[in-house]
């Protein structure tokens, strides 16, 4: 099941479960649309791999299933892909 991470790991941007603005890699790697699209175009900087639109668990769904509390940040941000 999806940790559903409550952070953008490059500008601590919150993102609740239910934004449709985060963005994730095959690891749960967590990122905001803004910070995927326009600073790490679409690739992982942890791993490589591709961010895509993090599915939205159903609000019924979170009580018994809730989102992560744990926030990951790199500390220096993510610096822009060439």
């Amino acid at each position: 099941m999806l940790q559903l991470r409550p952070n953008c790991e490059c500008c601590d941007k919150d993102l609740p479960p239910d934004s449709g603005e985060a963005r994730i890699c095959t690891f749960e790697c967590t990122f905001c649309s803004d910070c995927a699209e326009n600073k790490l175009a679409g690739i992982c900087p942890n791993c490589g791999g591709e961010l895509l639109a993090r599915p939205r668990r159903p609000a019924s769904k979170l009580e018994r299933h809730p989102a992560s509390t744990e926030r990951i940040l790199k500390p220096a941000g993510c610096a822009a892909r060439p």
